[in-house]
C-alpha cells in the first residue's frame, strides 16, 4: 500500500464518483484510477466502494478506512512538514499540540490570536493522545498543548478551556437511536466500545459514570481516540460513551444522543510548562479568555 493509493480513495470518496475524482481532482483516466481502488481493497481485503451507475457508496469497511486514510494522511503531511522545518530553522520555533480531533475546532482560532507573530515564528503543529503530548511539555518539546488534566506530571500549569459533555455514539439504525437520550441501563447487553489506557483520562469519567450508575459492563472492544471509535462502531454495530466533540467525526451511519441526567463532563485545558519563558505563550495565555470565546461561538 502506498500513500498515492490513500490520495486516490480519499478524492473518490470525498467526490462520490471515479469518473470525477479522475478527471476534475487527480487528472488521470477512470480505468486507472479504478485500477488503484482495485488494488487498494486487494490489499485492504475488503471491498470499500460499492460502484453505482451514477456513482459509488463506501460500504461500512470504507467508511472505516476513510476515516484513517484521512489521519494518516495528516500525519504524514505535519511530520514533513516538520522535517523540513527542523532542516532549516529559520525562524524561532513555536510548538503547539493537540489533542487528536479537536485541532479542527481550535488551532484555527489560535492562529488567529497570534497572527501578528506568525511571520517572525515558525508555529509547529503536532496532533497526538494525551498522555504524550502532557510528556512533550514537561521535556519541552511543546510550548502549549490543547490536552486532558494530565496527573503525575510534575512542572506542569493546566488553564481550563471547556467542559465537555460525556454523550452515547451508536449507529443510526441501532434500536436505541430511536430515544431521545441513553441511560446507563440501555448499555446492558449492548456491544460495548470502551476507552484504552491510552486515554486514560476519559477512561476514568466513563469508568466512574457506569460504576456510580451501578452498571458493570465490561468492553468487547477498546479505541484509543475518537476517530477510532466512531468507525468501529458504525463497523460492529455497538454504542460507545465518548467526548461530545465526537459529534466532528460522525456520519451518516453514526449518530449521537445525549445522556439521561446531570452527564459527567471531561475537561479540555491548555497546558505548559511552568518555567516556559516563550513570549508567544505569554501572548497565548493572556488571550485566553478571547480563544475561548471565539471557539464558543464557532460552535454554538
Amino acid at each position: 500500500m502506498e500513500l498515492r493509493h490513500l490520495r486516490y480513495f480519499i478524492a473518490v470518496a470525498e467526490a462520490g464518483s471515479l469518473t470525477v475524482a479522475a478527471e476534475e481532482k487527480l487528472h488521470t483516466s477512470q480505468p486507472s484510477l479504478s485500477r488503484q481502488i482495485r488494488d487498494l481493497e486487494e490489499e485492504v481485503g475488503a471491498q470499500l466502494l460499492i460502484r453505482r451507475a451514477r456513482g459509488i457508496d463506501l460500504t461500512a469497511a470504507g467508511r472505516a478506512f476513510l476515516d484513517h486514510a484521512r489521519l494518516v494522511l495528516s500525519q504524514v503531511e505535519a511530520g514533513a512538514e516538520a522535517a523540513r522545518r527542523v532542516a532549516h530553522p529559520a525562524k524561532p520555533c513555536f510548538s503547539m499540540g493537540f489533542l487528536t480531533g479537536h485541532e479542527l475546532t481550535w488551532m484555527p482560532e489560535a492562529l488567529r490570536i497570534l497572527r501578528d507573530e506568525l511571520p517572525s515564528v515558525d508555529v509547529m503543529i503536532s496532533s497526538q493522545y494525551s498522555p504524550p503530548l502532557a510528556n512533550g511539555l514537561s521535556t519541552g518539546k511543546i510550548d502549549a498543548a490543547f490536552l486532558r488534566r494530565e496527573k503525575g506530571v510534575p512542572g506542569l500549569a493546566f488553564r481550563l478551556l471547556v467542559k465537555e459533555s460525556l454523550i452515547a455514539v451508536l449507529p443510526s439504525d441501532h434500536r436505541l437511536a430511536a430515544l431521545k437520550a441513553i441511560s446507563p441501563g440501555d448499555l446492558v447487553g449492548e456491544t460495548f466500545v470502551g476507552v484504552a489506557h491510552t486515554a486514560p483520562v476519559v477512561r476514568a469519567v466513563v469508568d466512574d459514570y457506569l460504576k456510580r450508575s451501578g452498571i458493570n459492563i465490561k468492553p468487547d472492544h477498546e479505541v484509543d481516540h475518537v476517530v477510532m471509535g466512531v468507525s468501529l462502531i458504525a463497523s460492529t454495530g455497538g454504542i460507545g460513551l465518548l467526548p461530545s466533540y465526537a459529534q466532528n467525526f460522525l456520519h451518516a451511519s453514526v449518530t449521537s444522543r445525549p445522556l439521561k441526567g446531570d452527564a459527567p463532563t471531561i475537561e479540555l485545558v491548555l497546558g505548559y510548562k511552568k518555567s516556559n519563558q516563550s513570549p508567544i505563550l505569554k501572548l497565548l495565555l493572556s488571550r485566553l479568555d478571547e480563544l475561548v470565546a471565539r471557539v464558543s461561538k464557532k460552535t454554538h
